[in-house]
């Protein structure tokens, strides 16, 4: 295939995801962005089988190698997605972008030892931005791949969904982080491949300790930062291996993550700096003293009943809790009894938890509005 149509090929695999992204910022057009999506992803995986590097007769290397990966990929994420239940498609997804940000750091790791061979072979030298787009796919993709491991575990409950802190955690986190650095560094001035496995190394545990201290609640928030990492470390990788596909599909998936983390961080009423580097300075002093510092509004639930017996509107805003617990049935009937009586019901989505699959299930007359103040 001539170079020129390949990249037009992906142009319109790189528009696909631009219309994908619109379309999934309203919830009526979201199924139809999320096939136009899967389209372009599929548009942008076939087309490198018909691409033939220059003075190659075959489309592409290890042909038969890349043909198992996928069937393996196929027999592991396709049940996987089909039987997984909607109240777990949290962690389905966290665990999905790890995987796509450990996949971009080994690409990033595998490319920079061919450079480095090839450099030792010619006597010249990689370039200095090649190298710092390498070292930070390494450090971020790395970072994400471990990360969401820990969001995972955290949704699933296979570890305590508390923040985990230990004396003396932040310095230990300060100092991972420094060490990652100045490795970086290391790795930049040396193309072997000890300091890019202690880089990765190093990123991994940091990656861990980033998320651990992060509570149940700020778990969406982590995700969708971790996303953008992994957008991120995409873009990067397609500097490296020169790839304009990868760099636009990485940038919009970043830009986008880091647009819906502030959200989220703004709609949980925190500010983005504290969800951001709350891992860095949180204690168990410290969120004791900001759990009792909190006022908490509490009520019967005949108190409840006479309230929205007196009220004129009543603005829903079902959250995944709603969704774990199967109660749209129950929302349902109660919406009824209070259409009944004469009274506006209108359904709104939470910034957070309303996003996550599930919670608007089996309720055909929900609506969602915009600006909704209950």
């Amino acid at each position: 295939m001539n170079r020129n149509i390949y990249d037009l090929i992906g142009l319109a695999a790189a528009a696909c995801f631009i219309l994908a992204l619109k379309g999934l910022s309203h919830p009526r057009t979201a199924r139809r962005g999320n096939l136009i999506g899967a389209l372009g992803a599929t548009i942008a995986t076939l087309v490198v089988f018909f691409y033939a590097e220059t003075g190659s007769s075959l489309p592409l290397k290890h042909l038969p190698e890349i043909l198992i990966a996928i069937a393996l990929g196929l027999l592991i994420g396709v049940p996987a997605a089909r039987k997984v239940q909607l109240t777990q498609m949290p962690q389905l997804v966290a665990l999905f972008n790890g995987v796509g940000g450990g996949a971009a750091a080994l690409v990033a790791m595998v490319e920079y030892l061919k450079l480095g061979g090839e450099a030792t072979k010619t006597g010249t030298e990689i370039s200095v931005p090649i190298l710092i787009a390498t070292v930070f796919t390494v450090i971020v993709g790395t970072v994400s791949f471990t990360g969401s491991i820990v969001t995972f575990l955290k949704l699933q409950e296979l570890m305590t969904t508390r923040p985990v802190v230990f004396p003396g955690g932040r310095f230990v986190i300060a100092a991972n982080l420094i060490a990652v650095l100045v490795c970086g560094g290391w790795v930049v001035n040396s193309a072997d491949t000890t300091s890019v496995l202690v880089l990765m190394g190093l990123s991994a545990i940091f990656g861990v300790l980033f998320v651990l201290p992060v509570g149940g609640a700020d778990v969406p928030i982590v995700i969708s930062l971790l996303n953008a990492f992994t957008g991120l470390t995409v873009a990067a990788s397609g500097y490296v291996l020169q790839a304009t596909l990868l760099i636009v599909a990485g940038t919009l998936v970043g830009a986008s993550g880091t647009i819906l983390t502030r959200l989220m961080a703004d709609a949980m009423g925190r500010s983005l700096f504290g969800t951001l580097f709350g891992a860095f300075t949180a204690t168990p002093q410290a969120a004791a003293a900001a759990g009792d510092a909190r006022p908490v509004k509490s009520g019967t639930p005949d108190d409840v009943a006479i309230l929205l017996n007196y009220a004129r509107r009543v603005v829903i805003v079902p959250g995944f809790g709603l969704a774990v617990a199967q109660a749209q049935h129950t929302v349902r009937e109660l919406a009824d009894l209070l259409t009944a009586k004469g009274i506006d019901v209108a359904y709104g989505i939470h910034p957070v938890a309303g996003r996550m699959p599930g919670c608007s299930k089996n309720n055909s007359r929900m609506s969602y509005l915009r600006n909704a103040n209950p």
